[in-house]
């Protein structure tokens, strides 16, 4: 595994295109169920297969949960005053465990895993799910919003950041995209989350314009390409590839702050996901990590690596 030559920059020439939105909000339904379909077509002949294919059954279950689940409590408008006048985001995440809508959700979520084939380890971390005192669970929840995951209990805290991840994008599809603003480099705008990736676009209107994609909520917002997505430096930032990739997904490596973050090209392939293929490029961390870079994106399936 090698780069492919010496790296250089990444075009960012967009040509006459409409001005795109700066946020687009994420369709909680569909999203996790493209995301299963995603998982499955990458497992077929992959080192990762059974845990892409793992992924897959529990990103359709992040799918299927949601009908009738009830409606997350909406954002008042006193809260997104507050955070537009502070630069803030409007989603709270420090009422997540008393949430009705959330515990509903992570119940479900639990039950339909159960029905999952998966590895025995992971089997016992979902029945340690189950048997938790709210206490316990409070704290799962707050390390995977902190993104501070406990290398020895990772398998738990998978399932936990899923219910999350559906919690968030039902949360986020809620909100008003025109009512959100910048708030600061790798900062979703929406919930605070960092990205797991980001996407050079080709949905019209927004061909070749880059968005982060966050990683809690997938609320995907605008970022000027060639621009290190965690500390915003433009001196020094290179792309990264594994040789005979294709140009589909790249590592945007940046000598200032010495971190990186996958950039995925749907031009190139439409369907690629930032949580998805994020996984199912892992290679390319290794060989972006051998050069001494430290990932800077958040991805809760990843944990680990």
């Amino acid at each position: 595994m090698s780069r492919v030559g010496t790296p250089e920059p990444d075009p960012s020439v967009i040509g006459n295109i409409p001005k795109p939105p700066f946020v687009r909000l994420p369709d909680p339904v569909r999203l996790f169920a493209v995301r299963a379909e995603r998982f499955r077509w990458l497992a077929d002949g992959h080192p990762l297969a059974p845990y892409l294919n793992f992924l897959a059954d529990l990103s359709a279950a992040q799918s299927a949960i949601q009908e009738g689940l009830p409606e997350p409590e909406p954002v008042s408008d006193d809260v997104l005053a507050r955070a537009r006048e502070h630069k803030m985001p409007p989603l709270d995440r420090g009422s997540v465990a008393v949430d009705p809508a959330f515990a509903a959700a992570f119940e479900r979520l639990i039950a339909a895993a159960e029905g999952m084939e998966m590895p025995d380890a992971a089997r016992a971390a979902l029945a340690r799910i189950k048997a938790t005192e709210p206490a316990a669970r409070e704290i799962m929840i707050g390390n995977v919003l902190a993104e501070a995951i406990p290398v020895e209990a990772i398998a738990e805290h998978v399932f936990v950041a899923a219910a999350l991840q559906v919690h968030f994008a039902r949360l986020a599809a809620r909100l008003d995209a025109k009512a959100l603003q910048d708030i600061g480099d790798g900062v979703c705008p929406a919930c605070g989350g960092a990205p797991s990736a980001s996407l050079v676009e080709d949905w019209q209107g927004a061909g070749g314009v880059r968005f982060c994609a966050c990683s809690l909520c997938a609320t995907e917002w605008n970022y000027v390409r060639a621009r290190c997505t965690l500390c915003g430096s433009t001196k020094s930032v290179k792309f990264q590839e594994v040789e005979g990739g294709g140009g589909t997904v790249k590592a945007e490596t940046c000598d200032e702050c010495r971190g990186y973050v996958k950039v995925l090209y749907r031009q190139k392939a439409a369907r690629l996901d930032p949580i998805a293929d994020d996984v199912a490029t892992l290679g390319l961390d290794l060989l972006v990590k051998e050069l001494g870079f430290r990932r800077g994106a958040v991805n809760p399936f990843m944990v680990g690596y």
